[in-house]
C-alpha cells in the first residue's frame, strides 16, 4: 500500500522553481502529484510527476500548474498515469469501497470474478489490492459481513432460521459449521444474551491484583484484571447477561492455573486455548499482537503496517482496546511511536509492570 504523504511534502513551496520540479520528476515524487504537471515536447503528452513512463530529456520538458494549462498548451493526457483522472491510489480505494458496498448489500456473497470485473481489475490483482487496503481477503470480508448480519438479526429477536438465511447462508449446516467461531456460542444462546451457554469462571488474586478467568467449552473467553473482584464479575455478566455462569470446579481450576501462569510469566501464554469473538479486522489485529515476542514491543503504527493497513492506526487502537483476554493476547506490548506508554484497559501501571517483568526475564 502506498506510503502516506505528509501534508508539508505537498506544499507548493517545496516545488517552487523549475529545478525543484525537475528533481521531483526524476525521483517520481508522489508528493508532487496535483501540485504541478509536466509535458514532454517530443511526445506531445503531459504527466503527473510520479509517472512511471520512460524518463524524458530535460530540454523537452515543460511544467504546468494544472491539467487545463497543459491542454491549452497543446498537450494531451498520458495514457499511463492518466493525470486528468483521480490518482491511482484514489481509484483503487474507490474500487475497493464499491466492492465492500457490493458485498455488504448482496444477499449472496459476490464471486471474486464478479468483484474484480466491477473494479476493472484482473482476479489476482483485485485480490491483492483488496487485501492491501482492507487488511483481509474479499472472502474473509464477506464472511465477517454475514456474521455481523446474523448477530444483528439475533440481537433484534429474530428466529435463528430467519437470521441464518437472511444473512446469506444457503443452508443451516453451512452456518452451524462455523457458528461458534462467529458467535462464540450457539445462535440461540447468542440471541438470548448467552442464555443456556455454560461459562465457567473463577476469581482470584495475582501479582497485578484481582483476576477473573472465564471460559466456554472451547477455550478462555475472558481474562480480566482490576482492583475490585465484584467489578470484574459485573463486567463478565454484562458481556453475557443471560449465560449460565458456573463457579470453578477441579477440572476448570487447571485451566485457571494456566491462565494465571500466563499473567505471571507472559511467555507461557501462547498455548492457552482461546474462544474470543471479534470482527475480521479485530481478529487480524489480535493475531498480530500474539506474534510480538515477550520482552519486545511494537507501536500502533507498526501493527497497522503488519496487517497491511498503515493508515488504520486509530482502528488498530480500538481493536486493541476491545481485547477481552489480558496478557494472552498481549496488548500491553503495544506502545506509542515515541516509546511512551499509552492507555491500557487494565491500567497503565499494570502495563508498565508487565513490560518490566518481561524485560527482566
Amino acid at each position: 500500500m502506498p506510503t502516506m504523504v505528509d501534508k508539508t511534502e505537498r506544499s507548493p513551496q517545496r516545488y517552487a522553481g523549475d529545478e525543484a520540479r525537475w528533481q521531483a520528476v526524476q525521483r517520481r515524487d508522489r508528493g508532487a502529484d496535483g501540485v504541478f504537471y509536466y509535458s514532454v515536447r517530443s511526445t506531445g503528452v503531459y504527466c503527473r510527476p510520479s509517472c512511471a513512463s520512460r524518463p524524458a530529456r530535460r530540454e523537452n520538458v515543460q511544467f504546468h500548474a494544472s491539467c487545463a494549462a497543459a491542454e491549452r498548451a497543446g498537450f494531451r493526457p498520458c495514457k499511463r498515469c492518466r493525470p486528468n483522472e483521480a490518482a491511482l491510489d484514489q481509484r483503487r480505494a474507490a474500487a475497493v469501497a464499491r466492492a465492500c458496498r457490493a458485498i455488504e448489500q448482496a444477499t449472496e456473497p459476490p464471486s471474486l470474478d464478479d468483484l474484480a470485473t466491477g473494479a476493472g481489475m484482473s482476479r489476482f490483482h483485485f485480490h491483492r489490492v483488496f487485501k492491501a487496503l482492507t487488511g483481509v481477503t474479499p472472502k474473509a470480508y464477506a464472511e465477517a459481513q454475514r456474521d455481523r448480519r446474523v448477530r444483528t438479526a439475533l440481537a433484534h429477536g429474530g428466529t435463528v432460521t430467519d437470521a441464518i438465511y437472511g444473512a446469506g447462508f444457503n443452508s443451516n449446516g453451512r452456518f452451524y459449521a462455523r457458528s461458534t467461531g462467529a458467535l462464540g456460542m450457539t445462535p440461540s444462546a447468542y440471541r438470548a444474551g448467552g442464555r443456556g451457554a455454560a461459562i465457567r469462571f473463577a476469581l482470584g488474586e495475582c501479582w497485578l491484583g484481582s483476576i477473573l478467568v472465564a471460559a466456554t467449552g472451547k477455550g478462555v473467553c475472558a481474562v480480566l484484571l482490576g482492583d475490585d473482584p465484584d467489578a470484574l464479575l459485573r463486567d463478565l455478566q454484562d458481556r453475557f447477561p443471560a449465560a449460565q455462569l458456573i463457579g470453578a470446579d477441579r477440572a476448570f481450576e487447571r485451566l485457571v492455573a494456566r491462565a494465571v501462569a500466563c499473567v505471571e510469566a507472559p511467555a507461557r501464554g501462547h498455548d492457552l486455548p482461546l474462544d474470543v469473538r471479534g470482527t475480521a479486522f479485530q481478529r487480524r489485529v489480535w493475531q498480530a499482537l500474539r506474534a510480538i515476542p515477550p520482552g519486545s514491543t511494537a507501536s500502533y503504527a507498526e501493527i497497522a503496517r503488519r496487517i497491511g493497513r498503515p493508515q488504520a492506526v486509530r482502528a488498530v487502537g480500538q481493536a486493541i482496546a476491545s481485547n477481552p483476554v489480558a496478557v494472552a493476547i498481549p496488548c500491553h506490548r503495544v506502545i506509542r511511536t515515541d516509546g511512551s506508554l499509552s492507555g491500557y484497559r487494565w491500567g497503565v501501571e499494570r502495563k508498565r509492570a508487565l513490560l518490566g517483568r518481561e524485560a527482566a526475564a
